[in-house]
């Protein structure tokens, strides 16, 4: 069984092997579905977690469409700019509602979707990703910060019925538990924040029928 230190050089690792699209990356023709998705699955393979063998399938677009998260493809064809909503749309869609990213995406869909659109669509993404480095390197020292303090707890002195030789391996998955409720409550907070600039941002715009009326 690995150590919790082990564990905690994986997920540096695992920190450091992640990819991203860049928009230098996506063709400068439009693709159609089945194009689309294996070019998800090459670029973003890293996040695929075992068992899991698409990043993105024909369903998942269709039901972005459907929930007018992704505005439809000309002639059964998608362009860069799809690619770029479908890179945001799955990096918000573990944690956030359909709802929720339909709310935060329907502003930069309408004002910087459309082909000559300034700025352009490319020129956004590029400029919130290139905040990726900096925040990795602080993902980093708070992860190992937060593991830090985990192995400071079920200390000798306060649970001295952990103390004896039989049960380090209960103390250490103790722990290990305790690294993880740290690393889950930090998500739950930040995810709540991210709802809350949504529903606000909902109270601040027109209903859902009015906004998708004046789209078309």
């Amino acid at each position: 069984m690995k150590t919790n230190e082990q564990r905690l050089d994986d997920l540096m690792n695992f920190i450091s092997s992640l990819s991203r699209i860049n928009a230098a990356d996506i063709p400068n023709i439009n693709l159609y579905m089945d194009q689309v998705t294996t070019f998800m699955d090459t670029h973003l393979s890293s996040f695929l977690k075992p068992g899991e063998e698409k990043v993105l399938t024909k369903t998942m677009i269709n039901n972005y469409a459907k929930n007018n998260l992704l505005p439809p493809p000309e002639k059964k064809k998608y362009s860069g700019n799809h690619i770029l909503l479908l890179t945001f749309i799955y990096y918000f869609k573990n944690v956030l509602s359909l709802r929720d990213i339909e709310q935060l995406l329907s502003p930069v869909s309408e004002r910087h979707f459309a082909p000559g659109s300034q700025p352009e669509l490319s020129r956004l993404y590029e400029e919130i990703f290139s905040l990726e480095s900096e925040q990795r390197g602080r993902l980093v020292e708070d992860v190992k910060a937060k593991f830090a303090s985990a192995m400071k707890t079920f200390s000798d002195e306060d649970f001295p019925e952990l103390k004896e030789e039989a049960e380090q391996e209960d103390r250490e998955y103790l722990r290990l538990f305790a690294f993880v409720c740290e690393l889950a409550f930090d998500v739950y907070l930040k995810k709540q924040m991210i709802e809350l600039i949504a529903e606000e941002l909902r109270q601040e715009t027109p209903s859902d029928g009015k906004r998708k009326k004046d789209r078309k």
